[in-house]
Formats: structure tokens, sequence, C-alpha cells
């Protein structure tokens, strides 16, 4: 067996890693711009909440969201090296690549923010946060109809 037929016998197994770490990694992305809105609105206010907030933000960036997007990248890779998968003649793939590379970005914004919070340096503010919250939405639908439509 030469490495195409490995690689397109594994591509289902890849495939459906890739899917799970993707939603793992959403669900992250989703719901931490969401935890900052109330650490702001509330944890500043009370300063019990806090310490609670941050292990919360902490745990979440760490355990599921780092995870998961090492995960969704490697098994993603993997999917696109997979030979004749990508016709790279086509606009979706690019597309996708871009907002992936935009997704992994708010990531890393997220996690500055974080820093911030834990250094007690926030400047911004629970609207400024929910509005950051979208950014996610915006491009799973890129991501999303990209690969569903294949233009």
């Amino acid at each position: 067996m030469d490495l195409t037929d490995l690689m397109f016998t594994l591509y289902p197994y890849a495939k459906s890693l890739h899917i799970m770490a993707v939603l793992s990694w959403m669900a992250g992305l989703f719901y931490l711009p969401r935890l900052y809105v109330y650490h702001v609105e509330q944890a500043e206010k009370i300063e019990a909440l806090q310490p609670v907030f941050l292990t919360m933000e902490h745990k979440l960036l760490k355990l599921i969201m780092g995870p998961a997007s090492i995960v969704t990248w490697s098994a993603g890779l993997f999917l696109v090296f997979t030979p004749g998968i990508v016709d790279w003649t086509y606009v979706w793939p690019w597309t996708k690549g871009a907002a992936v590379i935009a997704m992994t970005w708010f990531h890393h914004w997220l996690m500055y923010r974080h820093k911030n919070f834990a250094a007690g340096e926030n400047k911004l503010t629970g609207r400024q946060y929910r509005m950051m919250n979208e950014v996610p939405t915006l491009l799973m639908v890129i991501i999303v109809v990209s690969v569903v439509f294949k233009f």
C-alpha cells in the first residue's frame, strides 16, 4: 500500500475527526467572548468573581479551545493534502483557508484579551465584546458556504 492509498483509507477518519474538532473549537470561540462580556459587566464590579472568571476562561482556552484548534488544523491539513480532494482552481479552498486563518487570528486575539484580564489591564467594554462575539459566526458562514457550494 502506497502513501496515496493510505491517505484515501484514512480520509473518512480524518474528516470525522476534523468535524468533531471544529465543533469543539467553535463552541469555545462562541462562548469565550460571552464570558468576557460577563467578566467586564459583573466580575469587575464584584471582586470575588474575578478569579472565578479567570479560571473559567483559562480552562476553556487551554483545555478545550487549544487542543481542538490543533486537531482541527492537523486533520484539516491531512484532508487538504490527500491527493485529488481539493481542486485549487476553484475559489472555495481559498475563501475557506482565509476564513480559517482569520478564525485562528481571532482565537489568538481572545488569548491576548485573557492575558489583559489576568493583568488587570482590560480596556474593552461588554458592548465591544458582544460585537466581537459575531466574528466567529461570520467566519463560520463563509467556511460552510465555501465548502458546501464549492464555488
